[in-house]
């Protein structure tokens, strides 16, 4: 992660950004998870599949 300075004048543009993840079929934001929810949301391991053309 990087420590950077936002601009002044881009502070009042900034918008929340809401992390979406698929939960039993349909998808749900993380941040209406409870804790221990939210927890194992945070464990869960990334992945890139390799394209196999």
């Amino acid at each position: 992660m990087q420590n950077c300075q936002m601009p002044k004048h881009l502070e009042s543009k900034r918008t929340k950004c809401v992390i979406y993840t698929r939960v039993m079929g349909y998808h749900r934001p993380v941040e209406s998870f409870n804790i221990g929810k939210k927890g194992e949301h945070k464990q869960r391991v990334k992945f890139l599949e390799k394209n196999n053309i």
